[in-house]
């Protein structure tokens, strides 16, 4: 039997013979998944471009910088980005600005393992490396540090912001921009009015000890902050990783030197 009669006979076969049926679905899936790969492919840089730009985003509303109509560049000209290397507190070229210390945290060459005592974020690894912003007034003169967070739950890992003064110890604002917590409980970390408690909360007192903390309720003076209503283990988890990230495993070292000599 020839080929040509073979299509022919295949062409010409009823659309519910299983044969054609199965060979058609095959070649419909293939051509979906060709297209599928090629937009994946495509799509990329754009998606990374994007990724990019909602993150500045975030550190230009935790920085109080964001205004509709102007660009993500425009904004970001007030804002300086730097690596800190949390084991000495100081400034490093070690790594690029573009740093990704999530996957930087899994490579033992630029990371550790927490003791259990430590990990109070419940983080397990910690890069060497944090990328962090210095924000300028309008006279040139930087006046806020934005420091990324991260840490544990109820559910998720949660990804934040906290902005802090040129006192190295005022608290500016703080956001969380990825969670999975649950939707109008733990969730609730994404309502302005609860983020509106933690503007001008001090992290440590006279002492220089950590004394910023989520209280159960009735939260006074300027280290507490109210817990949220019905989530107390995402109120425990922002609690906790908070206090991991200004503390000596974090960037207390950091903070300290900036309270010495300034933001430079």
């Amino acid at each position: 039997m020839s080929k040509k009669s073979a299509w022919v006979r295949f062409k010409n076969a009823p659309i519910d013979n299983p044969v054609k049926t199965m060979a058609i679905t095959v070649l419909i899936c293939f051509i979906a998944s060709l297209f599928v790969t090629f937009s994946a492919i495509t799509l990329r840089p754009v998606q990374k471009i994007n990724k990019l730009n909602d993150k500045r985003k975030n550190i230009l509303q935790v920085a109080g910088l964001y205004e509709e109509g102007k660009t993500i560049d425009e904004m970001f000209k007030n804002i300086e980005t730097r690596v800190v290397d949390i084991r000495t507190g100081k400034y490093t070229t070690s790594v690029n600005y573009d740093y990704d210390e999530i996957s930087g945290a899994k490579d033992p060459n630029t990371s550790r393992a927490l003791t259990k005592q430590e990990d109070i974020a419940s983080i397990r690894r910690q890069s060497f490396y944090k990328v962090v912003y210095l924000v300028k007034d309008n006279s040139g003169q930087f006046n806020k540090i934005i420091l990324p967070i991260h840490g544990y739950g109820l559910w998720s890992t949660l990804y934040g912001f906290v902005a802090v003064g040129a006192d190295a110890n005022t608290i500016y604002a703080l956001k969380f921009y990825d969670h999975a917590e649950t939707p109008g409980l733990g969730g609730e970390v994404d309502n302005p009015s609860w983020q509106a408690q933690w503007k001008n909360k001090n992290i440590y007192n006279d002492d220089g000890e950590i004394a910023i903390e989520i209280v159960k309720s009735g939260a006074s003076g300027k280290h507490q902050i109210d817990a949220l209503s019905g989530a107390t283990l995402t109120s425990s988890g922002v609690h906790n990783l908070v206090r991991f990230w200004v503390g000596k495993n974090g960037f207390e070292k950091f903070l300290k030197s900036v309270k010495e000599q300034g933001i430079e």
